[in-house]
């Protein structure tokens, strides 16, 4: 039995479920965190999200198929309360999604967590640029160092579809990084 199996089956267990949900914790949190940070933008808003998403993972361990990894299943679930966060602030300030973005990297940028230098921010300002799908596909890709396999099953969406808005997004990058 490999070690996922083993975790898995840990978790499902009264017995060992919490002492296996610690060892979760210690193995994704700050994975997950990262992959957080990136769509929702300040680190407070990241740690609650986080929080719901390990309460999800706790709660929902039973219902887990198994037809992807544990760790694309707990980042398909960062990703869904990612996004259900973002729509609460939209509908909370009225703004554009585009509104909200800018006001992401804005807070990025004058966040004491952030110590990019002067080509990071370039690089994070570009990004923003992109669109929502690009953006998206491009941090996982990059940041999260996930598969095309992986982040389709994360975002629903067919490999193709994910590797040409990944090459498009390098291709806007690699032009606007060098002006």
């Amino acid at each position: 039995m490999d070690n996922e199996s083993n975790l898995i089956q840990r978790l499902r267990s009264p017995k060992y479920k919490d002492a296996a949900f610690s060892e979760l914790l210690d193995l994704y949190q700050e994975r997950l965190y990262w992959h957080i940070r990136k769509l929702v933008g300040t680190h407070e808003n990241a740690d609650d999200v986080l929080q719901n998403t390990f309460v999800r993972v706790y709660r929902g361990i039973e219902n887990f198929k198994e037809k992807s990894s544990l760790h694309t299943w707990m980042f398909r679930i960062a990703y869904n309360e990612s996004m259900r966060f973002l729509e609460k602030e939209k509908k909370r300030s009225y703004a554009s999604i585009e509104d909200i973005e800018m006001g992401r990297f804005e807070q990025l940028k004058d966040s004491a967590y952030f110590d990019g230098d002067a080509l990071q921010l370039k690089l994070q300002s570009i990004i923003h640029q992109l669109t929502e799908k690009q953006r998206q596909v491009f941090q996982m890709k990059y940041f999260d160092d996930l598969s095309f396999r992986q982040i389709s099953e994360i975002l629903e969406v067919t490999e193709s579809t994910l590797k040409s808005a990944y090459y498009t997004a390098v291709k806007i990058i690699e032009e606007k990084i060098v002006t």
